[in-house]
């Protein structure tokens, strides 16, 4: 019988390394996307980015400056068949894939909820829960037979509460959390694991006008017991962690990274 103190001597930190891995990340040249794909850079992995948008290449730059590769895809991930070329170029570019961190998503407030519209349920529809769903369908192709993946879901803190201004956000990211648990139900035997990172309130572009009014900044950090919004580097080390060996036995689990909100 193999002995416990030799099971834990194993242990090394390279268990987080990701030298090696090829990640794709969709959104993931601007925002919280490109500090995802900074880390896993800074961890060791290859980057296809996936964008709707061209930048100046600021983050080529930084993810290159790392020692690995960098490729930028230019496309829309909800029309059909996108998802499934974009997987299919990113082995072709580096000859795997690996991660997949569904970071895509966008966000339409209408402070009247009889005023919210077919038109803008359709749309975050499509981008933030099919589009994660197709990715992960496609990608799992790749993954299936390899019998190792990882997919990390990008979700929030409306996974588990309501919408107030954004029906459709809430239900989105309700659902990226279902998604996450039934893939990691059908997807365990492959040694697929499939997570959630779940950012709470975080300094960004979007939250700006947010954290400029004292009111409803105050109103923010009322309910965050660490007092501060959080920054991409609270988030950059709970990605590297579900990115890597040293979660293999972590799956289904959305990992709250919220500075204690949800306890209040």
């Amino acid at each position: 019988m193999e002995s416990s103190m030799t099971k834990i001597t194993d242990f090394t930190m390279d268990f987080f390394s990701l030298k090696g891995k090829v990640a794709m990340v969709t959104g993931g040249n601007s925002g919280l996307g490109q500090g995802f794909a900074l880390a896993l850079a800074k961890a060791g992995a290859d980057i296809f980015a996936v964008s709707m948008e061209e930048d100046d290449n600021e983050t080529k730059h930084l993810i290159e400056a790392e020692g690995v590769s960098y490729h930028l895809e230019l496309a829309d991930i909800t029309k059909d068949g996108v998802c499934k070329q974009l997987i299919d170029n990113c082995v072709d570019t580096f000859g795997k894939v690996d991660i997949l961190i569904n970071n895509a998503g966008i966000g339409i407030n209408e402070p009247d909820v009889t005023k919210f519209t077919r038109t803008q349920w359709d749309k975050m529809i499509s981008v933030n829960l099919t589009a994660a769903f197709e990715m992960g369908s496609e990608i799992i192709k790749y993954m299936i037979p390899q019998k190792s993946g990882k997919i990390i879901n990008v979700c929030s803190l409306f996974s588990f509460l309501g919408g107030q201004w954004s029906p459709a956000y809430a239900v989105t990211k309700h659902g990226l959390a279902g998604f996450t648990k039934t893939y990691c139900d059908e997807l365990g035997q492959y040694n697929i694991q499939v997570n959630g990172i779940a950012p709470g309130y975080f300094a960004t572009n979007v939250t700006r006008q947010t954290r400029e009014n004292p009111e409803t900044n105050q109103k923010v950090l009322d309910h965050i017991p660490a007092n501060r919004w959080g920054n991409i580097l609270d988030l950059m080390g709970t990605l590297v962690f579900l990115a890597s060996d040293a979660s293999n036995y972590v799956n289904g689990t959305i990992v709250n990274v919220d500075g204690g909100y949800l306890v209040r």
